[in-house]
């Protein structure tokens, strides 16, 4: 076997570090091959003609189909072969434009043309970067990040609005670039520019940034405890203030988005805590541009005590997210909403007559009949939980200042419809006024049934189903599968 190296192939080997070998085809040996074979077919013709005169009555033998086999493969091969050999060119040229925008980054100088330069070269990786995966992997291999990184030291707002665009791009889909960028020290060069006063574009290209880099889990912990949160709360609540009277609806959702990766990772929960961010959260719920994903934010947060305390903390929070329930054009701000209400209430018996008192009853049965599957098996496991058991009730009574009273609101109790001789026996051990009281959320609770029939077009006769009546009968159970 003989190798063959082109000129150009060994200097880009010396220069890039990449070996390219073009190895002998084995198209020859088939071409040797098929010259040997079309000799013993071109003899046999011969003799083909002396013995049986004109060749045309005589089917064509094995070797000759073989041969025109062979003769189409050598075709088919020496066609791979070109392409394969304009492919390598194309990338050599490739590689060595990627070698020459790297080496103005890194060597630009330090004049006034070197730091144009520069930033010509910033705008380069900014290109090549946005819609090639191998040109992002190719310049980082060459030590493109270490030099856009220290681009964002200059107080030329150009230099860093090109450095950050091309920090961005080449983070997109690369969770290594992702990594390398955040261990450059990009996150506290990019806190340095906030503190400083930044342009309205800048933060934007900022927020974007954070927004690429904490799609990485390893990344999380490290922008959660960098300062970075309040920022992004800030960027979110109110964008033109973040950027200088110039944000953009995009910064807006870009900063949400950042900070619902930010908060998968649990021990952000503290920073986006204190960064205040629930009240601003629930002020934004009724915003159906972005709702969806605030209540994910917050279902993210009340995984953890100290999120569940804030939740309870602020104000209107359950009489906003019950109202969420009746959404019924928004499916999956009605399963986040439930899912909210039911970790709140499974984990503190204080927060149910807070639900209660905000009207949570009629929404949760409209919702059993008219949600989604999942809104509904959230909203069956509400119910299950503030259901009053035999001898078990969210408080003992209306006593000022007693235990009747959770979180400055009167608590009470609540059952659905359930069996008559239940109800009875449960009436004879109350207090006239717990009589009434209970008539009362009777009363209630047929009127909300009634208008959720008429809502969803059902007879007038309809009556509740097995399925809805079963909710008072069954035990409660302290976890739940969805």
């Amino acid at each position: 076997m003989a190798t063959c190296e082109r000129g150009d192939a060994g200097s880009l080997a010396t220069a890039g570090g990449f070996r390219l070998w073009l190895v002998f085809s084995a198209a020859v040996f088939r071409r040797k091959l098929l010259e040997a074979m079309m000799c013993g077919v071109s003899t046999h013709r011969r003799k083909g003609r002396a013995a049986f005169g004109s060749p045309k009555q005589r089917p064509r033998n094995r070797s000759e189909r073989l041969a025109e086999l062979l003769r189409a493969e050598v075709s088919v091969a020496g066609s791979d072969e070109a392409e394969a050999e304009a492919e390598t060119r194309r990338r050599i040229v490739v590689f060595k434009e990627l070698q020459r925008v790297v080496g103005r980054l890194q060597f630009g100088g330090g004049d006034n043309v070197g730091e144009d330069r520069r930033k010509e070269a910033a705008g380069d990786v900014r290109r090549l970067a946005k819609d090639d995966a191998e040109a992002r992997k190719t310049l980082a291999m060459l030590g493109a990040i270490p030099p856009l990184v220290g681009m964002l030291d200059s107080p030329a707002i150009d230099f860093q609005i090109s450095a950050l665009y091309a920090l961005l791009n080449l983070g997109i889909g690369n969770d290594s670039n992702k990594a390398a960028v955040v261990k450059a020290g990009a996150v506290h060069k990019m806190l340095s520019l906030i503190e400083s006063g930044s342009s309205p574009s800048v933060s934007e290209a900022i927020v974007a940034n954070f927004l690429g880099l904490s799609a990485l889990d390893s990344n999380k912990p490290i922008i959660g405890s960098s300062g970075a949160i309040p920022f992004l709360v800030r960027a979110f609540k109110n964008p033109s203030a973040t950027a200088g009277g110039g944000g953009s609806s995009q910064a807006r959702h870009d900063a949400l988005r950042a900070l619902f990766n930010l908060s998968i990772a649990a021990a952000n929960t503290p920073y986006l805590i204190d960064a205040d961010i629930v009240p601003c959260l629930l002020a934004a719920v009724s915003d159906m541009e972005v709702s969806e994903r605030v209540l994910s934010v917050i279902s993210n947060l009340v995984a953890a005590p100290e999120g569940r305390r804030a939740v309870r903390r602020s104000r209107d929070a359950f009489p906003m997210l019950v109202d969420v329930l009746n959404w019924s054009d928004s499916p999956g701000c009605q399963e986040k909403a439930a899912y909210v209400l039911m970790v709140m209430a499974h984990k503190a018996y204080g927060d149910w007559a807070v639900m209660i008192e905000a009207g949570i009853m009629s929404s949760l049965l409209e919702l059993t009949l008219l949600g989604s599957p999942l809104a509904q098996k959230r909203a069956s496991r509400i119910l299950e939980i503030l259901r009053v058991d035999k001898g078990k009730q969210v408080s003992e009574g209306f006593g000022g200042g007693g235990a009747g009273w959770c979180c400055g609101v009167p608590a009470v109790s609540a059952p659905l419809v359930g069996g008559a001789a239940e109800g009875e026996e449960e009436e004879a051990g109350m207090s006239g006024e717990r009589r009434a009281v209970r008539q009362l959320v009777r009363q209630s609770l047929q009127s909300n049934m009634r208008r959720i029939v008429r809502r969803a077009n059902l007879p007038q006769d309809f009556a509740p189903s097995d399925h809805l009546k079963s909710l008072t009968a069954s035990s409660t159970s302290k976890s739940w599968p969805f």
